[in-house]
């Protein structure tokens, strides 16, 4: 398997994986399917600083991954929201692991400061994932998030990159 940045001929499997996600789980809150301009909007909005890793494997993008800008505000420009999504063939086989280890890697890199994840009760899998990683939970938003039928509780989790200012 190789882990590589996301290349623009990646985005109709990427969006695969996504919409998947979309329709069958809460690892998104996103309630309908996204289009491909929408994805491709999305996609080319990434930057060196906010990257877009693919895992794949026999020529298949079987997982991605990418940090994202956590507010449009200046003083959060050290914060990244991570966001990871495996292909529903190619989970519990320790892909989310691989990418997320370069994934944080990635933002240590780009000199972040502080990456934040948000995971949607029941998802101890990813949560497990995270704290390996040595993202600590900071909190839970409660009935944070409305789908299928019901409300989802959020879990924080944050990893500090960098030693702290002051």
């Amino acid at each position: 398997m190789e882990i590589r940045h996301a290349r623009i001929e990646d985005l109709d499997a990427i969006l695969e994986i996504y919409n998947d996600c979309v329709l069958h789980s809460t690892a998104t809150f996103d309630t309908q399917p996204k289009t491909r301009e929408a994805q491709e909007k999305g996609f080319l909005s990434h930057d060196a600083k906010h990257p877009i890793l693919v895992a794949v494997e026999n020529g298949e993008c079987i997982a991605w991954a990418s940090l994202s800008p956590w507010s449009d505000r200046p003083a959060y420009s050290g914060t990244a929201e991570v966001s990871l999504y495996v292909h529903k063939k190619h989970r519990a086989h320790g892909i989310g692991k691989q990418i997320l280890a370069v994934l944080v890697q990635a933002g240590k890199d780009a000199g972040l400061h502080t990456l934040v994840s948000r995971i949607a009760e029941g998802n101890q899998a990813c949560i497990h994932i995270h704290q390996h990683f040595g993202f600590v939970e900071i909190g839970v938003m409660k009935e944070a998030g409305h789908k299928f039928g019901r409300y989802i509780d959020v879990t924080l989790m944050q990893l500090l990159l960098k030693d702290r200012i002051g």
